[in-house]
């Protein structure tokens, strides 16, 4: 009887599990008295059909809905928090951006005894940022695509939006864990980012409340973030994410085949220096007391625009947080560089095939203090009166 028991017990579990994987996806209902509009997708079944990543939340399968590939993002029950924040952060008004993750909708799922919550957005075959680099080189006009786009897509995070004729007011986001494992590349080579699990919102005229200081990646953690010592304002945040933003930058650059040299193995920012698995200590130790960074080697210098884009990862990594420039700043440096050191036309992205994915500012910059001896034709950069 025992057995008996066991074993009806068992394929209960397992058919309650089949069921859970096939549900129909629905919209959960938001604390919002007025909820804001959101993609929709239809009450059909989504089939997931295999996991692409586990994170620190949850793990992110390859699923198809209908004749589309989708991102399923799935949280177990203690980590309800954090899917409540993403979903929130992705439904703000204006949120859509072709160099944010796009969002197609949320779910609960399951019942009391077994429940998951949902977060589906596009999926991108070429998956993230780090990944792609340990499996290639880049091209230096690949370098410019990807890193311009992540720029733009930062400088939209933190950007206050007015409210329009069509959507509300947007308030500035801090990403609050920026890292390559959170970009992610779509079929033309340009970036998303995604992963607003830990992002904060501020609406104008408002205070962060009770967000925690050091929280994100402790190994893309700004120096004034291992120290505890962070003013909780905006701008603050903001020069947070711009440090990581820095080592992003770094990790893109280390790969890039135009270098007047060998190209290095794949390597996460400060491995060379602490190794894989840093504690918060080793961190301290490197940022904070001995104010280590990535090594940006001198044979990266030789070529003209690694040796400007190196000299503005310097000034976003810098240990004074006031001193850090702007995402706008960033895309408008990178943009500059689209003119003055061209890609040649082998160094032009090469795009995915059609079908290999399916899915649904004021501020200007300073001239970098060797730029004379970088490019061959003088041209400054435009002049900067203020970072961020």
């Amino acid at each position: 009887v025992v057995g008996m028991a066991g074993l009806l017990l068992a394929a209960w579990w397992v058919w309650q599990r089949r069921k859970l994987h096939h549900a129909p996806f629905a919209q959960v209902p938001t604390a919002e008295p007025t909820p804001l509009p959101s993609p929709l997708v239809p009450p059909r079944s989504l089939q997931l059909i295999e996991v692409k990543a586990q994170g620190r939340f949850g793990a992110v399968w390859k699923a198809r809905y209908g004749s589309q590939y989708v991102a399923v993002k799935i949280f177990p029950p203690q980590d309800k928090n954090s899917w409540a924040v993403e979903k929130d952060m992705y439904k703000l008004p204006q949120m859509k951006h072709e160099n944010v993750l796009a969002f197609l909708g949320a779910s609960k799922n399951g019942d009391n005894l077994h429940v998951e919550y949902w977060l589906v957005t596009e999926y991108h075959e070429r998956g993230s940022l780090s990944d792609h680099l340990k499996a290639h080189l880049v091209s230096w006009g690949e370098v410019l695509k990807i890193g311009e786009s992540i720029a733009r897509g930062l400088r939209h995070l933190h950007e206050e939006l007015p409210a329009s004729k069509l959507e509300p007011y947007k308030p500035a986001l801090a990403h609050r864990d920026f890292k390559s494992k959170n970009v992610l590349l779509k079929a033309d080579m340009t970036a998303c980012l995604a992963d607003f699990g830990l992002a904060l919102a501020f609406p104008w005229g408002t205070s962060p409340g009770e967000a925690h200081g050091q929280v994100g990646t402790r190994r893309y953690m700004a120096p004034e973030v291992l120290e505890g010592a962070i003013n909780f304002s905006l701008d603050a945040f903001l020069r947070i994410d711009m440090y990581a933003c820095a080592l992003v930058l770094w990790e893109l650059v280390s790969r890039c085949s135009a270098q007047d040299g060998p190209v290095d193995e794949y390597m996460l920012p400060f491995e060379e220096e602490v190794g894989q698995h840093p504690t918060l200590e080793d961190m301290q130790e490197a940022v904070v007391n001995k104010k280590v960074r990535p090594r940006i080697k001198d044979h990266w210098r030789k070529h003209q625009g690694l040796a400007l884009l190196g000299d503005t990862i310097e000034e976003c990594w810098d240990h004074d947080a006031e001193a850090r420039l702007s995402a706008s700043c960033v895309e408008e440096r990178i943009s500059f560089l689209y003119k003055t050191v061209p890609p040649t036309p082998s160094e032009v992205p090469v795009l995915l095939p059609p079908g290999d994915e399916k899915g649904a500012d004021d501020d200007c910059c300073v001239p970098v203090a060797n730029i004379k001896s970088a490019l061959e034709t003088s041209v400054l950069l435009p002049p900067k009166e203020s970072s961020i």
